[in-house]
């Protein structure tokens, strides 16, 4: 197993094997051909990566390494590896990492001696690092750790009510976001910041600008976010003894071990001063952080309060609105039944005027008829029965003053009724009247006379 696996593998490996008390999860622990591959992770907590490994130039299985959702050639899965030989060549380098799977980008620096890769998963990458960090090559000791994300920003300020997704879906209008988390405290409560990595360094500068000049919200509450580049720190691999610079300076420090400093000797007294000093640092940070908050939660309860008023403001101005709303449609109706009844007394105008010009229409047909019968009548040397009907009196006798009629009248007319003239008998005409029929008609008008 040690033809396989690096020193710090061997060493995990050993470790567990000389553990009495292991973890239910390691009897879980699968082989494929003897070759099983632990890897240990930083902060004091060990953890196993498995994966099935081929007997084909030990490539593993990438669907094991790899988490679900998890993107691939991320910045986070970029290694630099430093202390390469001069003449190494491009396909060296790449044969290097061939086992962790294809790589994504490769770039030498020969002058330099350094080099960076990107390979597909952040567990093979951890894997990589694990095995081939200060592995000689060609007389020099390989130097291989995770490169720093160019692209990634530091975001405070954040609403506890923010999750992982809310702040990716907020930051992907910048550009292609490979990660994007808030970080919580040890019991999975929020502690206002988080970490966004872009893909691509413009996208990061974008956002950068965009909400150094502008307010970003996030939620319903006015809590802009701050955002600033991330502070990228090494906690995991530290400054190992060998990269500790061997100066004049080192020399001198490290003449004297550690060691706890005497009561009443002159570096217990300056070594107190120290440690006041630190504790007054520590009280002003603490004076600072409380006034912070005070002033924070001075500024939320008054953004409350004026959260309230703006929104009973807002009420205010959408009922005004409503109600100029509701004016404008009354005097908008009014002026809608202003307008019929206008129309309508148009109407009852125009249908009496039509009605008045029909009656004019028909009198003056009436007149021209009664004109054309009397002109009629005229011609023919007879009167018009209304105009007999107007010398008749109220009896229905004739005037007497005037016995036989009008002076062009040789006889007067004959009828009964109370009639006289040939309308009493329209078949008869006068001139054929025989005398006793004259002198009877006569004897009646002188008896109703």
């Amino acid at each position: 197993m040690s033809d396989y696996f690096g020193s710090p593998v061997r060493h995990v490996i050993r470790s567990l094997k000389a553990t009495e008390e292991q973890p239910d999860w390691i009897g879980n622990i699968l082989s494929f051909g003897k070759r099983l591959l632990v890897l240990p992770t930083c902060r004091g907590t060990l953890y196993l990566k498995v994966s099935f490994l081929l007997y084909q130039g030990f490539k593993a299985n990438l669907s094991l390494l790899r988490r679900p959702g998890e993107k691939t050639y991320t910045q986070r899965c970029r290694l630099f590896v430093g202390n390469l030989p001069a003449d190494i060549t491009e396909d060296e380098f790449k044969r290097l990492f061939a086992k962790y799977g294809e790589p994504g980008e490769v770039f030498i620096n020969k002058g330099k001696g350094f080099g960076f890769i990107k390979l597909e998963s952040r567990a093979l990458a951890e894997i990589a690092k694990a095995e081939l960090d200060d592995t000689p090559m060609r007389g020099r000791q390989l130097r291989v750790r995770f490169a720093t994300h160019a692209a990634a920003l530091s975001v405070r300020n954040l609403s506890p009510y923010v999750s992982n997704e809310l702040l990716e879906e907020a930051f992907s209008q910048f550009g292609p976001i490979e990660r994007a988390v808030v970080i919580v405290d040890d019991r999975g409560r929020s502690t206002g910041k988080g970490i966004v990595e872009f893909a691509s360094k413009p996208a990061a500068r974008k956002a950068f600008e965009r909400c150094s000049e502008g307010v970003f919200l996030l939620t319903t509450t006015p809590r802009p976010v701050i955002v600033e580049p991330l502070e990228q720190l090494d906690d995991e691999d530290g400054l190992p003894e060998k990269l500790a610079q061997k100066n004049p300076m080192y020399q001198k420090e490290r003449e004297t071990p550690p060691r706890f400093a005497q009561h009443g000797t002159f570096e217990y007294e300056y070594s107190q001063r120290w440690k006041s000093l630190d504790e007054m640092e520590k009280q002003q940070r603490e004076q600072v952080e409380k006034n912070m908050k005070d002033a924070k939660d001075k500024l939320e309860s008054e953004m409350e309060d004026a959260y309230h008023e703006h929104q009973a403001n807002l009420l205010r101005q959408d009922l005004m609105r409503r109600q100029e709303e509701l004016r404008r449609m009354e005097e908008l109706h009014n002026q809608e039944m202003q307008k019929r009844k206008e129309m309508q007394l148009r109407q009852e105008e125009e249908r009496r005027r039509r009605e008045e010009e029909m009656m004019i229409r028909q009198r003056e047909m009436e007149e021209q008829m009664r004109r054309q019968r009397e002109e009629s009548y005229s011609r023919m040397g007879y009167m018009d029965p209304r105009e007999r009907d107007m010398r008749m009196g109220g009896g229905g006798a004739m005037n007497m003053g005037d016995p036989y009629g009008s002076g062009g009248q040789k006889f007067p007319p004959l009828g009964g009724g109370g009639g006289i003239g040939y309308e009493a008998n329209p078949g008869v005409p006068p001139a054929t009247m025989s005398g006793s029929m004259m002198g009877s008609d006569m004897v009646r008008m002188i008896d109703v006379g």
